[in-house]
């Protein structure tokens, strides 16, 4: 995709271009690494557009100059936390299935959010705080910087900890895995949990981006960070995936909306592309599994 963008627009290989594809994804790359966990288990998250929102609105009224930035991020990272825990107990323990869960926090943070903004805007943020989404560390975007340590976290986490081992074991068989003796509940909990998170991370991101805590803030964000997941390999049916392949899977969205942006095509264009390529993604995976 890039080399072909690159023939059909010659602006696409500018360093700045390219410096803005991977910012504009880091956002939605953060909040798909916790949603491919959330996939792998077989579950499901709708919530993180919503969470987003509630978490901007919330950290926006505690980052106002003369405010601590450490107790504004650590109030974003205790909401997220707090949701993505809501909707693994809920789930684990209360036998919902994953959609209904994660269904009823959309609309719940959504309100909330509306609710403690009063459907407002929330400006006037301290520039310590905005650092987090227009700073630069070496010329390079500090988004840029978070997404690729939360990648590396997120692979590790994956892919060489017991809790990355269970959560593929939950996802291969969870029946299975309690018979192993793993507490499947506990480790559904902490994945929701560690997903709430991110998307705390890139909520606050956000709302330091576009300078101002904004209740309809993460619309789509849900899907978009499932599609990258899905694009990137993960599997639906559970027990497969990866963080790189979602990273990788963010920036394929990434380079499409920025490339045809570049070209002039319209925006519900877009949206019909992605659509095709989710659908494209899930029925190669399916038959990829019915052969295995």
């Amino acid at each position: 995709m890039v080399v072909v963008m690159s023939f059909l627009s010659p602006a696409f290989l500018n360093a700045n271009n390219l410096l803005n594809v991977v910012r504009q994804i880091s956002f939605i790359g953060i909040v798909a690494m916790g949603v491919t966990m959330i996939i792998i288990t077989t579950g499901i998250d709708l919530s993180s557009g919503s969470v987003i929102a509630l978490v901007s609105v919330v950290v926006a009224s505690y980052a106002h100059p003369g405010d601590s930035l450490f107790v504004a991020i650590a109030i974003g990272l205790g909401i997220g936390a707090l949701c993505g825990f809501i909707n693994g107990a809920v789930s684990a323990k209360g036998k919902i299935p994953p959609f209904i869960a994660t269904l009823g926090m959309m609309t719940a943070a959504r309100g909330l959010a509306l609710l403690y903004s009063d459907g407002r805007p929330i400006p006037n943020l301290s520039d310590s705080f905005m650092f987090l989404g227009k700073g630069e560390i070496a010329g390079i975007p500090f988004p840029i910087i978070v997404f690729i340590v939360m990648g590396i976290i997120s692979h590790l986490l994956l892919s060489k900890t017991k809790f990355g081992k269970y959560t593929y074991a939950i996802g291969g068989n969870e029946q299975a895995a309690r018979i192993c003796g793993i507490n499947v509940d506990r480790y559904k909990i902490m994945i929701y949990t560690y997903a709430g998170l991110l998307a705390a991370i890139a909520g606050m991101m956000l709302t330091a981006r576009i300078s101002v805590g904004q209740p309809s803030m993460g619309v789509m964000f849900e899907l978009d960070a499932i599609a990258a997941a899905v694009i990137g390999g993960t599997s639906l049916a559970g027990g497969v995936g990866t963080i790189a392949g979602t990273m990788i899977g963010a920036l394929i969205i990434g380079v499409l909306n920025n490339g045809l942006d570049l070209l002039g095509v319209s925006s519900y264009w877009q949206q019909i592309l992605k659509g095709a390529i989710i659908v494209s993604a899930v029925l190669i995976d399916s038959r990829k599994n019915k052969k295995s």
